[in-house]
């Protein structure tokens, strides 16, 4: 009988489950400091998957970030406080807690919650004692970033909280937090015992990017680091202790790449329960059959600020150049700007000893402290568009008096077509264009050029622009935007304009920059270190074949890398014409693989599994 009633007891339960999911589909909260607040990748990992998101969830997704100004400006749309959302926004504001609620401006246009964490600003000593007391996370009190990120963190809690107690009656709630800015809600979430589930995504261990950059052989010592006192080592205690505690604390952990699910076994104590590649909206840059002439477009716009840097000094054939480029965040070991450099050095000597009638043209783009745009460079620029002017002038004047000549019946002396003005001025811009020192590397002063690793290397490697050197380097610290006046390009043409990207990086959770390449049908070379090249060298065999390039930086030393990378870029300037667009046709080609229309479906599966492990 006993047992009959416990078959019948169990019945029952599966038949309320069953009867609350007939009730309400789940819904769904992507929480993230980055939402609607552009500060680095995963802004564009939450904004790029978006519109799969809202194909897989409609209305049941929500967006959730923090208050900004520029967000209100730029990218929030407000709309009326009407349905679950707006009803329990409408709540928190009675609670005395700012909130918004409306659009996000992008692509799929979500739903979006805004969080006006500075309410809190008065409870924060209350909300600290609590974290320290009851989840041993300790926060200073005079750091504005930790400040901000506990008050956002008990804004969230809040939120979830009245959400919970208006829906979790009607249908289940995921809640998915991204990276240790938005974790600090998780660890009391749980302790609260809210009846949703939540989801914790690091995308990079906070504690391993610090270790990474200090140490050249951060992956052989990596199970013999004892976290907390590296933590303390470099100050970062409370971000390792709140990324911890969200990482221990979500039913579901994630991260995206198998590279930093090895951080997080060894520094967080938890191996992750699902990897969540990060894919683009290949959508959004596809350009169908012009990608092609896209690449011919731009890249005569490059061709222009290469005339205006290198040719007063001397010149070279712009049919036979080619253009490489690096970009990230400053972190020279890390990005692998380092092995880069070295490669690019490698290159040059390989291509004078075979006498190679190629020229590269390699940018470094990154962001460093600046004074201003370097004069030299900008003198050139101007004279490069005082040149476009006169020559402008000359053939509008030749195409007029030629056609008048011509139907004269004679064939005109072609000195006579121009006046006298236009060509005295021509020779003397000729005169003042000309210049006996090389082309300059870096195009701004920087604050501290003594000090910069970038330059330094330059320096050491002896790339400095020489008439004689196939490569040459040239060192843009500063975003590439359409009003640089040495560009004029957004920096997605400027991609589009180059050959190659290179981006062999030591530490790189996953890598936004390569993948971005590909869907611009430009190749590209990565490392297994990151993210991105793991994930190339474990699902896609013959990712060579399809212009995706992978140095081999794992188990191999830093010179065997250099070489690898330097026989990729050899073999890559050594291909003709014909060939180069043979590549870029079949990068463009297999670029849809990584939309999130296919890699979307691994958030899914974390989701799924998040609905298995609500309480």
């Amino acid at each position: 009988m006993a047992k009959a009633t416990q078959a019948q007891r169990t019945r029952k339960t599966s038949k309320v489950r069953r009867s609350r999911t007939r009730r309400g589909e789940p819904l769904l909260l992507e929480i993230a400091w980055e939402v609607c607040n552009q500060l680095g990748g995963i802004y564009t990992v939450i904004r790029s998957k978006v519109p799969n998101m809202i194909e897989q969830w409609g209305n049941r997704y929500v967006a959730v970030g923090p208050y900004t100004d520029h967000a209100m400006a730029t990218e929030f749309e407000p709309a009326p406080l009407t349905g679950a959302m707006g009803q329990v926004v409408k709540a928190l504001r009675e609670q005395g807690l700012e909130a918004h609620y409306g659009r996000w401006l992008v692509t799929g246009r979500p739903h979006v919650v805004l969080l006006d964490y500075r309410n809190l600003f008065g409870e924060l000593d209350k909300i600290k004692y609590r974290l320290w007391n009851e989840h041993d996370i300790p926060t200073p009190a005079d750091d504005e970033m930790i400040n901000d990120v506990v008050a956002f963190g008990e804004a969230c809690r809040r939120f979830l909280q009245v959400l919970a107690h208006r829906e979790s009656g009607r249908r289940p709630i995921i809640a998915h937090f991204h990276e240790w800015m938005a974790g600090t809600a998780i660890p009391m979430l749980r302790q609260e015992q809210w009846p949703g589930s939540i989801v914790f995504t690091t995308h990079a261990t906070l504690l391993g990017r610090y270790l990474a950059m200090n140490d050249s052989k951060f992956y052989e010592h990596l199970q013999d680091y004892h976290a907390d006192t590296e933590a303390e080592q470099f100050n970062v205690t409370p971000q390792y202790r709140i990324e911890r505690a969200a990482a221990h604390g979500a039913q579901v952990f994630t991260t995206v790449s198998d590279v930093t699910a090895e951080e997080c076994r060894h520094l967080l104590g938890r191996s992750p329960d699902v990897l969540l590649p990060n894919g683009l909206n290949i959508k959004r840059f596809a350009a169908v059959h012009e990608f092609q002439n896209l690449h011919r477009d731009y890249k005569e716009q490059l061709h222009e600020f290469t005339i205006g840097h290198f040719f007063p000094s001397y010149h070279f054939d712009l049919d036979n150049t080619i253009y490489m480029f690096t970009s990230g965040r400053y972190e020279f070991q890390n990005k692998g700007m380092d092995l880069t450099i070295e490669a690019l050095a490698r290159l040059n000597h390989r291509l004078q000893v075979t006498g190679s009638k190629k020229t590269v043209v390699a940018f470094i783009i990154t962001k460093r402290p600046v004074r201003s745009l370097n004069v030299g460079a900008l003198s050139t620029h101007a004279m490069r568009k005082e040149f476009h002017t006169i020559s402008e002038a000359i053939k509008e004047q030749i195409g007029d008096r030629l056609f008048q000549e011509a139907a004269k019946g004679t064939v005109p002396d072609f000195n006579q077509l121009v006046d006298e003005y236009w060509l005295v001025r021509l020779k003397r811009m000729i005169h003042v264009w000309k210049r006996e020192l090389p082309p300059g590397v870096v195009t701004h002063d920087l604050v501290d050029d003594s000090d910069d690793a970038v330059l330094d290397r330059l320096r050491t490697c002896q790339l400095w622009n020489q008439k004689d050197s196939p490569v040459k380097v040239i060192y843009h610290p500063d975003f590439i935007t359409p009003t640089n006046p040495l560009f004029g390009l957004e920096y997605e043409q400027f991609v589009r304009a180059c050959h190659l990207g290179i981006f062999p990086s030591y530490y790189e959770p996953w890598g936004y920059t390569p993948l971005e390449c590909a869907a611009m049908g430009i190749p590209a070379v990565t490392s297994d270190l990151s993210g991105f090249g793991s994930y190339l060298n474990q699902v896609l065999e013959d990712h060579e074949d399809k212009g995706l390039y992978v140095v081999n930086r794992r188990h191999h030393n830093w010179f065997e890398a250099a070489e690898q990378l330097t026989d990729f870029l050899f073999e890559f300037v050594g291909m003709n014409r014909r060939e180069r667009v043979a590549n870029r046709n079949r990068v463009e080609a297999f670029s849809p693989h990584f939309d999130w229309g296919n890699l979307g479906k691994h958030y899914q599966e974390a989701y799924a599994m998040a609905l298995e492990r609500i309480d």
